[in-house]
């Protein structure tokens, strides 16, 4: 019997878009406007694959999917931060994202610099919670919230979006454009399913393996994402098309070529899902979800 991924991407979906929804509480006192600016984007669609590989990781090292939900929520909070700023006039001034207008063309950019502040902090605040209220175990919980916060720093997205915005209209190799994408991109998914293994109390081997299957398809997100921006439209990826483009983005298409480009991410799925080996059908999501990001539109 085949995996149906659209299937169960969907109900996970459902199941972390409720969290989020009671995570982040509708807006009520004197801060109403910075908690919608923060529900904007958060709740602006999204394919959510990062909570969603958190909790196949806990599936695939035999837990409840529901045990790695306190990282899920933190996960798609960070990532929604990192998009809003990212779309920021000071950054990539985007005014499209997820199908509709950035934070800072709704809100301004003041609010929408504090919304980002907001979900990044509410994020790891979040999985904090749950160890303190008792739903995680505080060792484990520790452990994911760790690795959590390295991937979304300096040594993370942070470092790669800083050395994206300054390779800019230069002329990089191709280590410069891995280094951007390991970061800036498969630091925060790797650590994803990494995060739900942990806490799904997976054996440090599973651990390690699903981390490099993390990291293998991170960068091969990122790789598929430079394809689309140059092949695909506007409408059907919900953001400018052509943006890397025209701003002189380090990308891979850029530095290899097309073809090369295609080939990498092909040879980068195959390895991730070789890492998988060793691990039995509680695996087949993220066997499935590897597959699925080679031939995504959006």
């Amino acid at each position: 019997m085949s995996f149906e991924l659209e299937t169960y991407l969907a109900e996970k979906r459902r199941i972390v878009d409720r969290a989020l929804d009671l995570a982040l509480p509708l807006p009520q006192d004197l801060t109403r406007n910075v908690v919608e600016a923060m529900r904007y984007s958060l709740f602006a669609g999204g394919k959510r694959l990062r909570p969603i590989l958190c909790l196949a990781g806990a599936e695939a090292v035999g837990a409840a999917p529901e045990s790695a939900l306190p990282a899920a929520v933190a996960l798609e909070m960070i990532h929604t931060y990192s998009l809003i700023h990212d779309d920021l006039p000071a950054m990539d001034n985007d005014d499209l994202r997820r199908g509709q207008a950035t934070s800072h063309k709704v809100y301004g950019e003041a609010l929408a610099v504090l919304a980002g502040d907001g979900l990044l902090t509410e994020g790891l605040g979040f999985l904090a919670g749950a160890a303190v209220k008792g739903d995680l175990d505080p060792n484990l919980a520790l452990a994911a919230l760790s690795i959590i916060a390295g991937a979304a720093g300096p040594g993370g997205m942070v470092g790669g979006q800083a050395v994206d915005i300054e390779s800019e209209g230069q002329d990089v190799g191709l280590d410069v454009v891995e280094f951007i994408h390991e970061r800036k991109t498969g630091a925060l998914i790797a650590a994803s399913v990494t995060s739900g293994a942990i806490l799904g109390r997976g054996s440090k081997t599973r651990i390690a393996a699903l981390e490099d299957y993390g990291r293998r398809i991170g960068l091969a997100f990122q790789i598929v994402d430079d394809i689309l921006d140059m092949e695909g439209d506007t409408i059907s990826l919900g953001k400018e098309a052509g943006a890397d483009q025209a701003r002189g983005k380090a990308t891979f298409p850029k530095a290899a070529g097309l073809d090369r480009a295609r080939e990498k991410a092909q040879r980068l799925v195959e390895e991730a899902v070789k890492s998988l080996e060793n691990f039995d059908a509680q695996a087949d999501p993220l066997r499935a979800i590897a597959d699925y990001l080679l031939t995504r539109k959006k």
